[in-house]
C-alpha cells in the first residue's frame, strides 16, 4: 500500500472524525445526576469534569476519590478504623460500596454501603470491628445520638459523619471525679449503667469473693488513706498489694510465720495466703487446709504416726479459744501429748542422762514415730548386753515379750542362754553327741552355730559323714546346706529357716529323692535297658562329680534311636540342643532336640518344590548321605517325568535349573518345570526351520 494515493488518506481523516466525534459524545454523556455532596461542588458538577472522579488516563477512580477524602486515605495508609481493617478487595473500587449518578436526594453511605463491608445494615454494625466494644446502653442508642451528622445528607464544611469521636468516656459524658482517678472510666464501671460498679484487674492482686465479696470499695480504698482509688496508678506510683496484716491481726506466732514464709517464698505480711485463701467468708472457717509441708514449716512434722490423723485429734475444735486449740507444740515434746508407755521404767536413766546421754522419748525413740525405735545396737551393748550376729537384727518383742494388758514390757532380767529363746532346731539328733561335753557360754548351740547366722557354722565345721549317715562325695561336697535342706516358705516353730532332708522324702532312695528327671522318662522308656553294669536309673550314665560329667560314654544310636553319623558326628551337642536362658525346674539347661526328621533342623532349600501334599518333605529320597547336603543319589530317569537321554545326559544341571524366586526366597527352580522341546528349545530366525513355517 502507497501513502501517496488519494484513498489511503481518506480513510486515515474519516476514521480521525468519527474517534474524535466519539470521544466528545462520551465527554458529554452521564448515567444519570449526581447525589448531592458531589453535585453541589462546582468543580464536579461541571459536564466535562468527569475525569475529576473517575480518574483519566493515568489514575483509578479510586485514587481520585482518596484525594479528596484524605481521612479514608489516612485509614487505608495507616490499616485502622472500617476502611484500613476491611480486605484489600473490598477498598479497592470505591463505586462498590459508595455509587452515584442515582439523584440528588440519593445517600452516597446508606444500607447497601455497610452491607457490601460485610455488615447487617447500618444498623448492624458491630463497633467491635473497629476496637470499641459496645453493649449494655449504648446499644440502645441510635446512630445520630453518638455521630451527629450520620443521617445528614450533604455534610457541612469540616463535619464528619461518622469519623471523629473519641473512645474514651469523658468525650461524651461528664466526669463526676473531676480527673481525681488515673485510672479509666471502664476500670470500674460497666456500660450497663454508670452505678453499677465492677474491679476490672482486681483479681490480679485479690480476688472479691469470700469475706472480701460483700464491701465496698471504700471500705479498702478511702478516700484520703494509703490505699486510695484516687492515687492508683498514678505516675510515678506503682500498684502494690497489700499483705493481710495490714487489714486483719494475726493469731499466730511470728516465728512460726516467718519459718511457713520461707519455705513458701512469701513475705511475712502475706504468708496468711497459704492455708487463707480468698473464697473464705471468714478467718476461721472449717475449709481452712494446712498441708503436710506447711505444717512442718510451722514447727511440727506431720511425720509417722501424726500423718493419719484427724486435725481434730490434737486441735480439739471444741475449745473456743484459738491459742487453746492451736498451742503450737514442739515437735520434741512428745509427754504433751502421749502417756509413758514404760510406766516410769526408764525416769531415773534418762533424769541422769546415762548411758544414752540424752534425755526425753527421743533417746530411744525418733521424733516421727514411736515405733520403730532408735534404741541401736551401741546403745544396747552400752545398757550391758552386746547384740551380735543375727540377735543385732531381731525386733526387741523377741527377747522382751508383749506385755499384758496394763503392765509395761519389762527389759531387765532377761537370760542370755540360747535354749531359753529358741528350741532345738534339731529335734534332738544331737543330744547324744552333746552329752559329755563341758558347759558352754550361752548354751550348747554356740559349739557348732556362730551368732551371724544359723546357717553359719564355727571352724572347723560340720562333719558330715561323721554326725550322718550320708557322705557328701564329687558334686554334693560342693554344695551348700540349701542344696539338700531346702529353705522353708516360712520359718518353721523353732526359727529353723531351711527343712530336714527326709521331711520331703520319708527316706532317701538315690538320685531321684532330690532331684527330678531332667529328661522327662526320655531313658526310662521299654527297650531300653534299666541296668548297665551294675547302675542303675541316673547312675547309668551320670556319677556324683557333675550331672554333665559322663564317664562311660554316651550311645546316642542306643539311647535315642539317633545315629550320629556324617556331618552330625561332627556337630556339637548344643547344634542340636540349644542352651537354654534359665535353669528349667527340673534341672534341664538344653533344650529337647526339634525332631530327628531333617525339615525340624534344616531350612527347605527348595521352598517346598519337593513337598507332599501334606506339606512334608523327604529330604533323604535325594541327599541320603548325611556327610554333605552336595552328595545326591537322584535318579533324573526314575524319579522326574523327564529321562535324561542322548544329548541330555551330558548337559549340566544349571543349564536347565536356574534360579528364580519362589516366594521372596531366590531357589534353584526343579519343579514343575515343562518337558516339551519348545518349552527350552526356540526356532533361530532366518534358519531352514523357520523358513518351512516350523516344520
Amino acid at each position: 500500500m502507497k501513502l501517496d494515493q488519494p484513498k489511503v488518506w481518506i480513510a486515515f481523516f474519516s476514521a480521525l472524525a468519527v474517534t474524535s466525534i466519539a470521544i466528545v459524545d462520551r465527554n458529554r454523556t452521564s448515567p444519570g445526576p449526581l447525589a448531592a455532596p458531589h453535585g453541589l461542588n462546582p468543580e464536579l458538577a461541571q459536564s466535562n469534569s468527569c475525569s475529576q472522579c473517575h480518574g483519566g488516563w493515568t489514575r483509578s477512580m479510586t485514587s481520585s476519590c482518596l484525594d479528596c477524602h484524605e481521612p479514608i486515605a489516612a485509614q487505608l495508609e495507616r490499616d485502622e478504623g472500617l476502611h484500613g481493617l476491611l480486605d484489600e478487595t473490598a477498598v479497592s473500587h470505591c463505586a462498590a460500596c459508595h455509587s452515584d449518578h442515582h439523584g440528588a436526594e440519593f445517600q452516597l453511605v446508606n444500607t447497601a454501603s455497610f452491607k457490601k463491608a460485610g455488615f447487617d445494615g447500618v444498623e448492624g454494625f458491630d463497633h467491635g470491628f473497629i476496637g470499641f466494644e459496645m453493649a449494655g446502653k449504648h446499644l440502645e442508642l441510635g446512630c445520630a445520638e453518638c455521630h451527629e451528622y450520620a443521617e445528614d445528607l450533604v455534610l457541612q464544611e469540616g463535619a464528619q459523619r461518622y469519623l471523629g469521636l473519641d473512645q474514651d468516656c469523658a468525650s461524651c459524658h461528664e466526669d463526676p471525679h473531676e480527673g481525681a482517678m488515673a485510672l479509666d472510666c471502664a476500670a470500674c464501671h460497666s456500660q450497663e449503667t454508670f452505678e453499677q460498679q465492677h474491679s476490672l484487674g482486681h483479681e490480679d492482686y485479690l480476688p472479691l469473693i469470700g469475706g472480701h465479696a460483700d464491701l465496698s470499695c471504700r471500705q479498702c480504698h478511702a478516700e484520703d488513706g494509703l490505699h486510695a482509688l484516687e492515687g492508683k496508678a498514678k505516675p510515678g506510683r506503682a500498684a502494690s498489694a497489700r499483705g493481710c496484716t495490714d487489714c486483719h491481726q494475726s493469731p499466730h506466732d511470728e516465728q512460726r510465720l516467718n519459718s511457713l514464709a520461707g519455705w513458701e517464698g512469701l513475705s511475712l505480711e502475706t504468708s496468711c495466703s497459704v492455708c487463707h485463701v480468698p473464697e473464705h467468708e471468714q478467718f476461721d472457717q472449717p475449709g481452712v487446709t494446712v498441708t503436710d509441708r506447711q505444717h512442718a514449716a510451722l514447727g511440727f512434722a506431720l511425720d509417722d504416726p501424726h500423718m493419719d490423723l484427724e486435725c481434730a485429734a490434737c486441735h480439739d475444735p471444741n475449745l473456743s479459744e484459738f491459742a487453746e486449740r492451736h498451742p503450737g507444740r514442739d515437735q520434741l515434746g512428745c509427754a504433751e501429748c502421749h502417756a509413758d508407755p514404760h510406766l516410769g521404767q526408764f525416769d531415773d536413766v534418762l533424769a541422769s542422762g546415762r548411758p544414752f546421754g540424752a534425755a526425753g522419748c527421743t533417746a530411744c525413740h525418733s521424733q516421727t514415730a514411736f515405733a520403730p525405735h532408735g534404741f541401736d545396737l551401741d546403745r544396747h551393748a552400752r545398757a550391758g548386753l552386746p547384740l551380735e550376729g543375727t540377735h543385732a537384727g531381731l525386733e526387741c518383742s523377741v527377747c522382751h515379750s508383749d506385755p499384758a494388758p496394763g503392765e509395761a514390757r519389762q527389759f531387765d532380767g532377761t537370760p542370755t542362754e540360747c535354749a531359753a529363746c529358741h528350741q532345738d532346731a534339731h529335734r534332738g539328733f544331737f543330744d547324744p553327741f552333746l552329752a559329755d561335753l563341758a558347759p558352754v557360754e550361752h548354751g550348747a548351740c554356740a559349739l557348732c552355730h556362730a551368732t551371724t547366722e544359723f546357717a553359719d557354722l564355727i571352724e572347723p565345721g560340720f562333719d558330715h559323714a561323721a554326725h550322718t549317715p550320708f557322705p557328701l562325695d564329687g558334686a554334693h561336697a560342693q554344695g551348700d546346706c540349701a542344696s539338700c535342706h531346702q529353705p522353708l516358705a516360712e520359718p518353721d516353730e523353732t526359727a529353723r529357716s531351711f527343712g530336714f532332708a527326709c521331711d520331703p522324702l520319708g527316706s532317701l532312695a538315690g538320685c531321684v529323692s532330690c532331684h527330678s528327671d531332667p529328661h522327662e522318662g526320655s531313658f526310662d522308656r521299654e527297650k531300653l535297658p534299666a541296668e548297665v553294669q551294675g547302675r542303675v536309673a541316673c547312675e547309668r550314665c551320670h556319677d556324683q562329680s557333675s550331672f554333665r560329667s559322663l564317664p562311660y560314654g554316651f550311645d546316642h544310636h542306643g539311647w535315642t534311636g539317633f545315629p550320629l553319623d556324617g556331618a552330625h558326628e561332627q556337630a556339637s551337642c548344643s547344634a542340636c540342643h540349644a542352651p537354654m536362658r534359665a535353669t528349667q525346674p527340673g534341672g534341664r539347661t538344653w533344650q529337647p532336640a526339634a525332631g530327628t526328621n531333617c525339615a525340624a533342623c534344616h531350612q527347605d532349600s527348595h521352598a517346598g518344590q519337593f513337598a507332599s501334599p501334606t506339606g512334608a518333605t523327604d529330604c533323604q529320597a535325594c541327599h541320603g548321605d548325611t556327610s554333605s547336603f552336595a552328595n545326591l543319589q537322584f535318579d533324573h530317569d526314575v524319579s522326574s517325568r523327564f529321562p535324561l537321554e542322548g544329548a541330555h545326559e551330558k548337559v549340566a544341571c544349571a543349564s536347565c535349573h536356574e534360579p528364580e524366586t519362589v516366594s521372596g526366597v531366590e531357589v534353584v527352580r526343579y519343579k514343575p518345570l515343562g518337558v516339551e522341546c519348545m518349552d527350552c528349545h526356540t526356532i533361530q530366525p532366518g534358519s531352514l526351520r523357520s523358513q518351512l513355517g516350523g516344520r
